[in-house]
């Protein structure tokens, strides 16, 4: 008899419920911060427009700010599970594009009409030392979780420490930091801006741009240096 004991079905319901009432908290807060500001926002606000008290509110998130994450994090989940799903025998870059394209364009990750309110938040993020923390601590968690997808990437794709292997490396967290790094700015710097939602300017554009800029690094020195 297994000594492990299965979760109730209600549990995981409960937690399905937790889940998508911390989601609605969040599109409420974003649909508040783009149109009203972070500043003008309250917390109260926030559990108004989401149909829920304000001790509820603070059940799910400690401050204001933190009530966006979830939306953070669901980006950069779709970023992840798109690498993850690129085909088995591509490169480590040619899967991190996969992503990319499969994320970053208008009705593949977000819809088009949803991109204005990714500025908005990431203009947001850039302007507030809390929300900046927010926005951080999102990426973080999503680089630890893309170096475990290309670290099993890496077990199953090629010779470990070729240059096209660079998932096989121990240094898999660094490749994961660096294409992290990668996109994150291409977001950062396209909020900045007025660029467009697709073609030239565009986040999908500008992140592919700078992972082309990776093609020729020199994954195995930095390897040795790092080991």
């Amino acid at each position: 008899m297994s000594s492990t004991t299965p979760t109730p079905p209600q549990a995981s319901l409960t937690e399905r419920r937790k889940a998508e009432t911390r989601m609605e908290i969040a599109r409420a807060a974003a649909g508040l911060f783009v149109r009203h500001g972070l500043r003008a926002t309250r917390a109260e606000d926030i559990a108004q427009a989401a149909g829920i008290a304000p001790r509820t509110f603070y059940r799910y998130f400690a401050t204001k700010e933190e009530a966006v994450a979830p939306l953070y994090a669901a980006g950069a989940r779709r970023w992840v599970e798109a690498v993850r799903a690129a085909p088995a025998d591509a490169s480590v870059l040619r899967a991190l594009e996969h992503g990319v394209r499969h994320t970053l364009t208008p009705g593949a990750g977000v819809s088009a009409s949803s991109w204005e309110w990714v500025r908005t938040l990431l203009r947001l993020a850039e302007a507030n030392p809390s929300l900046r923390r927010v926005w951080a601590e999102v990426c973080q968690a999503s680089e630890r979780t893309l170096a475990e997808v290309l670290a099993a990437r890496g077990t199953r794709t090629g010779t470990p420490g070729s240059d096209d292997n660079v998932a096989a490396l121990p240094e898999s967290r660094f490749a994961a930091a660096v294409a992290s790094a990668a996109v994150r700015t291409a977001l950062e710097v396209w909020a900045e801006g007025d660029g467009p939602v697709e073609g030239a300017g565009s986040p999908a554009e500008l992140a592919l741009r700078n992972l082309r800029a990776l093609r020729d690094f020199p994954w195995e020195g930095v390897a040795g240096r790092c080991g």
